[in-house]
């Protein structure tokens, strides 16, 4: 077979169309929307026939993402939501109404797109990378497959030159601001920020989680210019803490249109509260800007059904097993706090994996006061760092007040068994550090043999 009919012949099966995709990986991170104008451009602009809700955000775009499906799934809409990366199957990131894009769909529009993506190859833009089929690939599923009253769209990477940025949503949600991908969004948050605000467009509504002074500045002066109004957690919107428990958290929602004096969340972490508000009042614009009907018996009833797999999830009960996928310095800070502060516990061991291009000091340095022993390991994926190179920082942060075990093991499979081992009854294993690795893990102790891992 020539090369040429190589190229030109279509995808048999579901996992072959999974493996075209994933061999674009080696065209990497690419930003700038110029290839998935053209791929849109090819198809129709599909894209513009949606009603999107497209959140950024350095932490907790995910568990956004979660609670406005749910709640609009609660009140009666079809909803797509197109996250990333995945924990357990590459389907997981295409959903419509909660359900996973079936493999037969996602085999056709693979098909669909193959030869425009061999053809803008031979051209000097260069082939699309993964992410940019990935997502055309998701607005063809909900243009032409699903037709979705609303699609929650969450950012690959950034914001203003990520590939999702090629859509004008009727909502921008900014999640928060913090210190992750600095190789390729700056060196400080106020150009973090900057790279974030990009999904501002004109005159659409945003609502923001943002805390830092200079990023609120950046994020006010975007909407600004954009004339978009902008609606952000401490001014125009609170959420006050009630009750805690492990498994459940209770607040109250105020707001610039009202006050909600109870709601209830079942993600743990007081930053759960945040990311919950922040749904809330997104969903409180929808209802004065596009007459979006949510009754309070949908809202109360979606929140508490959310869900968000590898995000301070209990996998197991003996030994009590907790993953969460802390890979920056904000997130480590946000699970050490959940460990003070809602799970009971006599002693703390945690595994930890990273990927290489990560802040690592700055991560460890938040969970190593609290935990007794530390096993550092390394994800099964490429970029991996060393197991004992994150050892040797780990070792020259060490305080003597606090002496903690460190075990060093390189096989993810044997470091969970230490784990499991160390975890006595009264204990709390934790597994953490990159996704990549929490979706091995989990899909181990769920017992999920449909497990895949990676983008």
């Amino acid at each position: 077979m020539s090369e040429k009919q190589w190229e030109s012949a279509a995808l048999q099966s579901y996992s072959e169309a999974v493996d075209w995709i994933t061999s674009l990986v080696p065209f990497g991170i690419r930003p700038g929307l110029d290839r998935i104008e053209l791929l849109m451009e090819k198809l129709g602009n599909p894209h513009r026939r949606l009603k999107f809700i497209h959140i950024a955000g350095t932490n907790g775009k995910g568990s956004t993402c979660a609670y406005l499906t749910s709640v609009l799934l609660e009140a009666g809409y079809d909803v797509g939501t197109f996250t990333s990366p995945y924990i357990t199957k590459f389907t997981d990131r295409f959903q419509y109404n909660g359900a996973n894009i079936d493999e037969h769909t996602l085999l056709k529009l693979a098909n669909t797109l193959k030869p425009l993506v061999e053809e803008m190859a031979s051209t000097e833009l260069g082939s699309p990378t993964m992410f940019e089929v990935s997502t055309a690939l998701a607005i063809l599923y909900y243009a032409r497959e699903t037709f979705p009253d609303y699609v929650v769209w969450e950012t690959g990477l950034g914001g203003r030159l990520d590939v999702t940025n090629i859509v004008t949503p009727v909502i921008s949600v900014i999640t928060n601001i913090g210190h992750d991908h600095m190789d390729r969004l700056g060196n400080t948050i106020e150009e973090i920020a900057f790279e974030k605000a990009g999904i501002i467009k004109s005159g659409v509504p945003v609502v923001s989680a943002v805390t830092q002074p200079e990023a609120i500045e950046v994020i006010r002066d975007m909407a600004r210019n954009k004339k978009s109004t902008l609606y952000l957690l401490g001014e125009q919107f609170t959420e006050t803490e009630l009750q805690t428990r492990e498994n459940e958290q209770i607040f109250r929602f105020e707001g610039t249109f009202r006050t909600i004096d109870s709601l209830a969340i079942t993600l743990n972490g007081a930053h759960q509260r945040k990311n919950a508000a922040v749904a809330v009042m997104a969903l409180e614009v929808l209802r004065q800007y596009y007459a979006l009907i949510v009754e309070d018996e949908a809202l109360e009833a979606g929140l508490r059904k959310a869900a968000w797999p590898g995000r301070l999830e209990m996998v197991s009960g003996s030994p009590r097993i907790l993953i969460d996928g802390a890979h920056n310095p904000e997130g480590a800070q946000t699970l050490a706090a959940a460990l003070k502060n809602t799970y009971s516990h006599d002693r703390i061991h945690v595994m930890m994996g990273m990927l290489e291009n990560k802040n690592h000091p700055d991560t460890i340095k938040h969970i190593l006061p609290i935990v007794d022993t530390i096993i550092v390991t390394e994800p099964d994926f490429r970029n991996a760092m060393k197991a004992g190179a994150l050892a040797d920082i780990i070792r020259g942060m060490e305080q003597p007040d606090h002496p903690v075990e460190l075990i060093v093991e390189p096989d993810w499979r044997s470091a969970l068994s230490k784990l499991k081992q160390l975890t006595k009854e009264g204990d709390l294993g934790v597994v953490t550090g990159t996704l990549y690795l929490i979706a091995d893990v989990r899909g181990l102790l769920v017992n999920n043999s449909d497990s895949e891992k990676g983008w």
